[in-house]
Parts: C-alpha cells; sequence; structure tokens
C-alpha cells in the first residue's frame, strides 16, 4: 500500500534513482547484514529530505536515516520502513580554522581533508568508520578524543510537519545545545536530522597531523579485527571494567555460531567471517552477555543500534 503511495508522491525522485523498494539492506552496513527496506531513498537536497520527512510523518510512515550503516545491525527480515540515506550529502568546506562537513561525509574523508588544510584536532576520528550526521548523533569518540571537543555548530532538521515547509527548514544548533554525554546527544533524545557540522580545528603542520594519524591507523589494525565486516565496538564499556577483557576471561575468544564470531584479535568486536546472519549476531551477543554475568555480576549493554525484529 505504502509503496503504490510513495510511488505517486515520489516519482520525480524514483525517475533520479533516489528512491527505489526492496533495497537490501546488506549492501548498505558495515556488517554486510540485513534484509530488505520497504523504501530506500538516497535524497540529494534538503527540499527533497524535508519532502520526503514531512511525507513519513502526515502519513505515519516509519522512518529510519542513515550515514554509513556502521554501527547497526538489521534484522534478516529487513525493515518495514523508509530509509533515508544521507550519502549524496558530501560538501566539505574551510572558513579560516572552521571546517564544514555536510552529513554524509565520511570521518576519514573529514579527517583527511583537515590534514590537507593544515589543521588538527580530528585525528582521533580517522579510522571511526561512520559518517559526520552519525558522529553527531552519537558524538563518536576514539583514543581519548570525542566528536564534543571539536563540534562548533551544526544545521539540523527537526522532523514534525510544521517544520518541514519550504525549501531550508533548518535549525541551528550551537555546540552547547547539542546535549553531548557518552555515545549520546540531544539529536538523539529529540529526533533532530544533522544535515551539516562545522568543526573548530587548530593550525598545525600538515605532516605532523598525518603522522599522528598513520600511528592511529596502526594502533587499530594492530588491535582490532579490521579485515572483517563488523559493527564495531559490540557493547559499553561497563564502569570499572574493560568489556574485551571480561569476554577474554570468560573463554569467548572466537566463540561462533554460523558465521558470527567473536573476534579472536579484539573480544569486544563480533565479526561476520562469511554470511553471518543478524540471528546468529543476535545469539553471539546474548550468550556472551550472559556468560559475562554469570561469572562476574557485569551486564553489557550493546553500543550498537538494534533495527527490525531481532
Amino acid at each position: 500500500m505504502i509503496k503504490n503511495i510513495m510511488r505517486k508522491e515520489f516519482g520525480e525522485l524514483i525517475d533520479k534513482g533516489e528512491l527505489v523498494f526492496d533495497e537490501l539492506m546488506a549492501g548498505h552496513t558495515s556488517f554486510k547484514i540485513g534484509g530488505p527496506a520497504e523504501a530506500f531513498a538516497c535524497p540529494s537536497s534538503i527540499r527533497d529530505l524535508a519532502w520526503l520527512l514531512r511525507f513519513c510523518l502526515e502519513h505515519e510512515v516509519p522512518y529510519m536515516m542513515l550515514g554509513k550503516g556502521s554501527n547497526l545491525l538489521v534484522s534478516d527480515e529487513g525493515i518495514r520502513a523508509v530509509v533515508i540515506s544521507m550519502e549524496r550529502f558530501t560538501s566539505i568546506t574551510r572558513d579560516e580554522n572552521y571546517v564544514s562537513a555536510f552529513a554524509g561525509v565520511s570521518l576519514r574523508e573529514l579527517c583527511e581533508y583537515a590534514q590537507k588544510e593544515g589543521l588538527a584536532g580530528l585525528e582521533f576520528a580517522c579510522g571511526i568508520p561512520g559518517s559526520v550526521g552519525g558522529a553527531v548523533f552519537m558524538n563518536a569518540g576514539a583514543y581519548g578524543g570525542e566528536i564534543k571537543d571539536v563540534l562548533y555548530c551544526s544545521k539540523c532538521l527537526i522532523p514534525e510537519a510544521g517544520k518541514l515547509q519550504g525549501d531550508y527548514p533548518v535549525k541551528h544548533l550551537k555546540a552547547a545545545e547539542h546535549g553531548f554525554g557518552y555515545r549520546s546527544s540531544a539529536l538523539q533524545k529529540q529526533g533532530m536530522i544533522a544535515i551539516s557540522s562545522v568543526f573548530k580545528l587548530i593550525a598545525d603542520d600538515p605532516q605532523s597531523i598525518l603522522e599522528r594519524m598513520q600511528d592511529l591507523d596502526r594502533q587499530r589494525w594492530d588491535k582490532q579485527p579490521m579485515d572483517l565486516p563488523s559493527a564495531g565496538s559490540v557493547f559499553k564499556r561497563p564502569e570499572g571494567h574493560y568489556t574485551g577483557k571480561l569476554v577474554d576471561d570468560c573463554g569467548l575468544r572466537g566463540y561462533r555460531i554460523g558465521d558470527a564470531m567473536v573476534s579472536d584479535k579484539h573480544c569486544g568486536f563480533i565479526v561476520n567471517v562469511g554470511a553471518a546472519t543478524a540471528k546468529e549476531v543476535m545469539q553471539v551477543i546474548r550468550h556472551v552477555q550472559d556468560t559475562v554475568f554469570l561469572r562476574y555480576g557485569v551486564q553489557l549493554e550493546t553500543e550498537i543500534r538494534m533495527i527490525g525484529k531481532l
């Protein structure tokens, strides 16, 4: 039913290849797992993005925003919703020590741009496999740095039908208005959608910045399973403990169900070693949680987003 309505409403986007149906999410997540999305849109303008959001709100159609899909586990049955990808929002510009990047820019691209421009402060993010929009949404961080440390401001959409009128219905958020916490932000709590963000950086020698990025890359490749599909660190770090050590001390290094396996390189990761399903990943997650709780009384909370029926 909803597909037929969308075909009539969004013929322009369909003709431009910006709206398709029954798109497998396995091709859009770093886990390489996930069934079909009922509708998959990748608008190329704020006008079209607002148009899609307004339609979903007015027709009470579920929707989900997608960046690089780097922290998602999507159900094998797929998603009965409209998935809206930001992959075509990819502009980056500089104004003195400020770099502005749209939500679909990968963190790697942003870091490399800043490095070439001789602007430091984003090195910690160079290996995080996500987008600018996703990083701001969850206050991404690594190696002692977080997005909140360098963010200056953002432009966001507020997904309320009455606030999505016109071609440019954007709200400006100052850094303090993002409400950042550990892997959280006001955008999550209020459902706001980051369109672009500005980062305040520090002038530095490009070669020095590059060397710091390369050092962090080496550390990441030495310690993490970068050669296999995953959703990054599966569990939040419990207070007073290291997740990987807890899992390893329970004898779960390499624990496997089907093609879903606790990484033998870093036990905080679950990797797809072939054709893993979401069901297999969930079985591994639950086994790890149960085992760690029974042995240490520590409840591991998942850090990755679970989408669909799992």
